[in-house]
């Protein structure tokens, strides 16, 4: 009976090292499960050249531009694979914050929402030319917009969760109709259809939207806004993935490489027959 009683008690005690174990494993943090899958899982919304951007130039899909250089960077610094998840903007905060995917690289600012959603890095890119966020009207129309009032009563396109829907919000009249859109050029059909008033943009996406569509133009109004640079998002709380990518992204920062990405993108742009500023 005794040795019976020990060899229930061998077992129980097993039985509870792996349950411990398996604890252990479930627990594991975001960093860990990258490397031990030999994968970095982007979310991107390639509508935003020069950051990123769609190459079918091969007659394949191919994702391009800096963020997408910088997204290649991080992968290399972490010794994995990068995988690509293209996805309408509005459904890339949503990926980081259900866990869909690792990182976010997508044109983001950094704002006090995402700030409480999701872990944001050390900016990026701050050295680039800040053209500021506007609004893009019918070009015949421009004229007619010189401040947030002349906005009262009309409906404004802005993309889902992003800065400019949070500046159409909170800087134009209350009877603004706010109208979410899924990509820049579904704004842009939309303004020439009569759909929208307005298009909210950053602005040297704007200029290049201008140089394609001459039907279209950047009203003399302008948000009040100061550029930090833009960052990347992961997931709330996973402190060692941020720390590890933030280490990364000084080295960028100190290197100059995301300016030199940008660079190389613009002319690829250019020679897709995509307009990018520089």
């Amino acid at each position: 009976m005794k040795n019976m009683k020990k060899v229930i008690s061998t077992l129980l005690c097993a039985a509870l090292a792996a349950a411990t174990m398996t604890g252990c494993g479930s627990s594991q943090s975001r960093l860990d499960k990258i490397k031990e899958s030999g994968k970095l899982v982007l979310a991107t919304s390639p509508d935003f050249a020069p950051l990123e951007f769609e190459n079918i130039s091969s007659g394949e899909t191919e994702y391009v531009g800096c963020d997408i250089e910088l997204a290649k960077y991080i992968a290399e610094k972490l010794g994995v694979e990068l995988e690509i998840q293209a996805m309408d903007f509005s459904a890339v905060q949503a990926a980081i914050t259900s866990g869909q995917a690792d990182i976010a690289i997508a044109g983001f600012a950094k704002t006090p929402e995402r700030e409480e959603s999701m872990g944001l890095t050390t900016p990026f890119g701050m050295d680039d030319e800040d053209n500021g966020q506007g609004l893009l009207v019918p070009a015949d129309k421009a004229s007619e917009y010189t401040s947030a009032e002349d906005f009262s009563g009309k409906t404004v396109g802005a993309q889902n969760g992003s800065l400019q829907q949070n500046l159409v919000t909170s800087q134009l009249p209350e009877d603004v109709n706010v109208e979410p859109i899924g990509s820049l050029n579904d704004g842009v059909l939309m303004l020439q259809t009569g759909k929208i008033d307005a298009l909210a943009s950053d602005g040297s996406n704007a200029k290049l939207l201008m140089e394609n569509y001459d039907d279209i133009a950047l009203c003399d109004f302008m948000f009040e806004w100061e550029s930090e640079g833009n960052v990347a998002a992961v997931k709330k709380g996973e402190d060692e993935l941020l720390e590890a990518v933030n280490e990364i992204i000084e080295e960028v920062n100190e290197q100059g490489l995301y300016l030199e990405w940008k660079a190389e993108a613009t002319e690829l742009a250019k020679s897709l027959g995509i307009e990018a500023n520089e």
